[in-house]
């Protein structure tokens, strides 16, 4: 099921001083400063590459790697020190139960060629960094191994449709690629190179511009890489809630996560799979998953149609309490005194405090404190796939979403059309949908969500804080952001202000981008060669 990447004996030899295996594709990282990890996994999400490749190609040979020092006598007192170690946290968490222990220690781990679904489920959790291999800076038709960058799933690859789906998906990817070099050139003539830019960003402009156009072709099948940095705890948590997921790549990505956790971090795991302890939690997860579905079930009701982002829930006294909120610290009046002081407050003199509270804000990442935390919105959205690959990577928020299907329909991006694509978009999607229900009579919705492309709609909902709403909705309409995410964040802005009438807050959330640019990305790389251009000279 997994390509096993070819290493030379010498490349073997590093590698294994440096990873926890040389041939799976899940592994852990060890003997390496963790400012070489942090970098390592930085650029693993721009790069084609697989950590372990690129780790030979591109960072072995970094003076901060203690390659020298990595002897024989070290590795005996390492193991020593880490015996000790583990023995107290053996002592500490299995003899007195302080899960607290487990956020003590920590690991990098890698996981590749995981399908976008399974990303998802592996991202879930809030206490963790993950970092997963971008759509828009590599082209997908570039093979890996002998196949494409897409999985079959276990329950596909042993079943009666494998023959087909290999064939459909196949197809899907080289639909994908003839658009995305399509676009190239088309790009290059309406955006022709300005004076000043250098080749090498105005090709990665280009070239981002080309892939969030085709993106929409590729199927949820479509293999990724990610990194991921966490505590014992979290890893514990995440490990038994997918050990009860009912699609079986995620279950065996749990086991070899398990198995590979275990080689760095092994006290902290240790009721991942006892019986009466990880499994009972996994099974209280899946019988809640189960009657859960009996329920739904028996909904038979078709969805409504209603817009793309719909502000459902808000707090009618948002601005007031977060007023009292602002001023809580800066007062010795219990809380619910303060309220009432600030519900006699003029609209002026409660935007003065909020304009105070929020100050003078020289970019994006300076943020208001947490009396914004003090009023929520929540958002049903319905957005194409692709998008919500993007924002669900806001997780300090309350998220959650449906299964991936055909249901909804599909988005087309502006440049189809414009390069003369429609009906090969429009027959690309129908085939799709069509293939996608053969697969959901023979496996059902969860497996079926494996043929389903980038384009289609996925509802889910979003729930967030006003603190929150600063972060995700400045960070995502962002020039350099893809413009369906934008779009989708443009609105929510705009349902804050108009629907919540919450106008203060709303302005004072002045980093919210409404524009439209032609290049996205060309702004973000003009930045970047600035800063190493600067950065060559102070050397």
């Amino acid at each position: 099921m997994y390509v096993r990447e070819t290493f030379n004996t010498e490349e073997r030899s590093i590698l294994g001083r440096f990873f926890t295996n040389v041939d799976g594709p899940v592994f852990a990282l060890t003997n390496l400063p963790e400012v070489v990890k942090g970098a390592l996994f930085a650029r693993y999400s721009r790069s084609p590459k697989s950590l372990r490749r690129l780790f030979l190609d591109e960072f072995y040979d970094q003076p901060e790697i203690p390659i020298d020092e990595i002897a024989e006598d070290s590795d005996s007192q390492a193991m020593v020190a880490l015996n000790k170690a583990e023995g107290l946290y053996d002592r500490v968490f299995s003899q007195f139960g302080d899960d607290s222990v487990a956020q003590l220690g920590g690991a990098h781990i890698a996981c590749e060629q995981a399908s976008n679904l399974l990303t998802k489920v592996l991202e879930w959790g809030r206490l963790a960094a993950y970092l997963e291999q971008s759509t828009r800076y590599i082209f997908y038709d570039q093979k890996l191994g002998d196949n494409y960058r897409y999985i079959a799933p276990p329950e596909i690859e042993t079943g009666p449709l494998v023959a087909e789906y290999r064939q459909t998906i196949d197809w899907l990817f080289e639909e994908y690629s003839e658009l995305v070099h399509k676009c190239v050139p088309f790009f290059e003539e309406q955006f022709p190179r300005e004076k000043g830019d250098s080749k090498f960003i105005y090709t990665a402009s280009i070239r981002a511009k080309a892939c969030d156009s085709a993106r929409g072709l590729l199927p949820a099948s479509t293999t990724s890489n990610v990194g991921i940095f966490a505590s014992g705890q979290a890893y514990e948590m995440m490990l038994i809630r997918i050990n009860s997921h009912p699609l079986e790549e995620a279950r065996d990505y749990a086991r070899m996560m398990l198995e590979e956790l275990r080689k760095v971090i092994p006290s902290f795991l240790k009721r991942v799979d006892l019986p009466d302890r990880g499994g009972a939690w996994s099974g209280y997860f899946q019988e809640n998953h189960e009657a859960m579905e009996r329920i739904a079930s028996s909904i038979e009701t078709e969805p409504e149609g209603i817009d793309e982002v719909t502000l459902v829930e808000w707090d009618r006294y948002a601005e007031n309490k977060i007023v009292a909120a602002a001023l809580y610290a800066h007062t010795d009046l219990p809380d619910s005194q303060l309220q009432t002081i600030v519900n006699g407050m003029s609209d002026g003199d409660k935007a003065e405090v909020i304009r105070a509270y929020t100050g003078d804000r020289q970019n994006r990442r300076h943020k208001p404190g947490r009396g914004m935390e003090r009023s929520f919105y929540r958002f049903d959205v319905l957005s194409d796939f692709g998008s919500f690959r993007d924002l669900q990577r806001h997780r300090m928020l309350t998220l959650d979403w449906q299964r991936l299907g055909v249901k909804h329909g599909y988005a087309t991006p502006p440049a189809i059309e414009e390069v003369g694509w429609t009906q090969r978009w429009d027959d690309a999607m129908g085939r799709m949908s069509d293939f996608h229900d053969t697969v959901m009579n023979e496996h059902g919705p969860d497996v079926s969500q494996y043929v389903v492309p980038f384009g289609y709609k996925l509802r889910y909902s979003m729930q967030f804080n006003a603190r929150e709403a600063f972060h995700m909705l400045e960070l995502r309409t962002s020039q350099q952001g893809h413009p369906d995410y934008r779009r989708v964040c443009q609105l929510m802005h705009n349902l804050i202000r108009d629907k919540a009438g919450h106008t203060a807050l709303a302005d004072a959330m002045s980093y919210v981008d409404h524009g439209s640019y032609n290049l996205e990305r060309l702004e973000a790389e003009r930045r970047a060669e600035q800063r190493r251009e600067a950065s060559a000279s102070a050397e």
